[in-house]
């Protein structure tokens, strides 16, 4: 199976909120384009520390994270930020992995935006039943 790697962009939540209550200029919301790796072992979604601090993004907690080789360390989580992937968009806390390390794109934004993996073809498409708008579950 292929690696998927997509184009996304972050913004900082707080940031839009200001900028919507008229206290920033719209050219001040903090903002990127970073390219992710899609990964559905990862549950959250994985900046990089220079990435999140671009961002200008708090941090609210700490976390243990288990890698994938089973190894287990503390994590600060910051956010909020806007991840925007084609037309769909979530806002959610991310995971703070170290500089210049790989960004990581998990189930819970994945899910949110209501999107699907196709590792053989090596895309993240919308879900077909719902192309223009999240179909989420409630039950």
């Amino acid at each position: 199976m292929g690696e998927v790697n997509v184009k996304l962009y972050l913004e900082n939540s707080a940031d839009r909120e200001m900028f919507r209550r008229g206290l920033l200029k719209n050219e001040e919301v903090r903002n990127l384009e970073t390219s992710a790796v899609v990964d559905t072992g990862a549950v959250m979604l994985m900046l990089p520390q220079d990435q999140v601090e671009e961002l200008g993004l708090r941090e609210l907690r700490k976390a243990i994270v288990t890698y994938a080789d089973e190894r287990k360390e503390e994590r600060s989580i910051a956010g909020v930020v806007t991840v925007r992937f084609g037309k769909r968009e979530a806002n959610v806390d991310c995971i703070i992995g170290p500089p210049g390390s790989e960004v990581l794109f998990g189930q819970i934004p994945i899910e949110a935006m209501d999107l699907i993996v196709d590792c053989p073809r090596q895309t993240l498409t919308p879900r077909p039943e719902s192309p223009y708008l999240p179909t989420l579950k409630l039950k």
